[in-house]
């Protein structure tokens, strides 16, 4: 928990702003900022967002109020983002945070690729400080803490504004684990295209379908939490010799499934499921469009910082926090969350994918002099 209320004073900064700019190019800030905060960085934060809000656009007004009977005609529409975020607000607002969660949920998973899997991210960070909340402040049924909930509805509005689906994925019906199932998944054709454009060619890329169905499904809703902290361990091991050829949009493959991941808990268990497999598509999918045909050799890697894993994993982040740029801090946390879950003998892997990311994307904060 944040005991500085530095937090909530950037979340309240950034709810001025909208979840995109330049077109479609995704607002970090929330995200990056909960990932600062929770790795003990939270003196940093307001001298991040004084850089990072030079990049940011005004929240869109609203133009048409969205309605319990109408939302099916703004589904999917980005020009409804203003209308989106005014009716997540209120749904927070008035109701318990679970219950909106749960109800929009199932909707969404469908459309997770919505802008390059950002929308999912966010969420993913907005819950868990949620969760944060309610297990330090004992009330579960209560609307949490305002600019955590707002924070959640923002998340919410971006998602349902660009719910987009992902073609041609098979549900998990194989034998292998993520490992080998992201290893298996087939490179598209053309790499040069945007997110979308990439997506619409996975269902004419060979393999495509019949790759994304080797996973090994989940038969109960445990399994389903272990399959996909398997994935999250995999994507995240594999940046350290696939990052190099599309560094920023790999991390994708790992903090997407990492949100679904942290957002586990406040679910159903009848959810965890079509949870796994939406973040299976999603990481399939980025994997797909931005690996690399020949994968780095060992030579090349980083060393991870020594010493124990809890001062390793500090270290990797005070590096990513130095460097500054969101994608690096995000990814840096995941790699963390990681490296906790696997013990001193398989932390590594993660450590140094996360020094990795340091290294192949540029970093902001040390070249502006800060």
């Amino acid at each position: 928990m944040d005991t500085t209320g530095a937090l909530d004073e950037a979340l309240q900064r950034l709810h001025d702003y909208g979840p995109e700019r330049n077109g479609w190019l995704s607002n970090h800030g929330p995200m990056a900022v909960e990932a600062l905060v929770r790795n003990g960085h939270a003196a940093t934060v307001h001298r991040w967002l004084d850089y990072y809000r030079d990049k940011l656009e005004d929240l869109p007004r609203g133009t048409d109020p969205i309605t319990e009977d109408g939302w099916r005609h703004a589904w999917g529409d980005p020009r409804r983002i203003g209308d989106w975020t005014a009716y997540f607000v209120r749904q927070t607002a008035d109701r318990p945070w679970r219950e909106v969660l749960v109800q929009w949920w199932p909707r969404l998973l469908p459309g997770i690729a919505a802008g390059a899997t950002h929308p999912v991210i966010r969420v993913g960070h907005a819950v868990r400080t949620l969760l944060d909340d309610d297990h330090d402040h004992d009330h579960d049924h209560d609307h949490g803490n305002a600019p955590r909930t707002a924070e959640l509805a923002h998340g919410l509005a971006y998602w349902a504004a660009r719910s987009l689906p992902t073609p041609g994925v098979a549900a998990p019906g194989g034998t292998v684990g993520p490992d080998r199932a992201l290893d298996g998944i087939p490179l598209i054709a053309d790499q040069d295209g945007g997110f979308r454009d990439g997506l619409a060619q996975l269902t004419a890329t060979p393999g495509w379908t019949a790759a994304t169905a080797a996973l090994r499904p989940a038969a109960t809703p445990e399994e389903s939490r272990d399959v996909l902290a398997e994935l999250v361990r995999a994507a995240t091991h594999r940046y350290a010799t696939h990052g190099h050829f599309s560094p920023i949009m790999l991390v994708h493959a790992a903090t997407a499934p990492n949100a679904v991941l942290r957002t586990l808990p406040a679910l159903p268990p009848a959810l965890w499921a079509p949870s796994l497999n939406a973040a299976w598509a999603a990481s399939a999918a980025v994997t797909a469009l931005y690996s690399p045909a020949t994968p780095a050799s060992a030579s090349e890697l980083p060393n991870a910082p020594t010493g124990s894993v809890a001062d390793a994993a500090q270290e990797v982040f005070a590096r990513a926090a130095e460097h500054g740029d969101e994608h690096v801090v995000k990814f840096a946390d995941t790699a963390l969350d990681v490296a906790a879950t696997t013990g001193s003998t398989g932390s590594t892997g993660a450590l140094v994918a996360a020094v990795r990311a340091c290294e192949l994307i540029d970093p902001v904060l040390r070249s502006r002099g800060n």
